[in-house]
């Protein structure tokens, strides 16, 4: 459900929306870190001003929490283009 909502939310966000990748790491039973890889071109767009952009995006999948009782961190990083 994360990994969906990432995928389609940071493509509309970006000019290269097929360099997106997603990884979820599972660090324990109540913690996953997500790793969004993007091309180098869109790091600043998908950061935004003063990080406000990733941001919200760290507070929507907060929201996730209260359904599946998981924490979340969010990275990103540049793709190996």
């Amino acid at each position: 459900m994360v990994t969906a909502f990432l995928a389609s939310y940071t493509k509309l966000l970006v000019n290269n929306p097929e360099d997106i990748s997603i990884e979820v790491v599972s660090i324990d039973e109540g913690f996953d870190e997500i790793t969004i890889f993007v091309n180098s071109e869109d790091v600043g767009k998908l950061i935004g001003k003063e990080g406000r952009m990733i941001n919200a995006i760290k507070t929507v999948i907060s929201g996730c929490k209260a359904k599946g009782g998981k924490n979340y961190r969010v990275n990103v990083k540049t793709s190996n283009q």
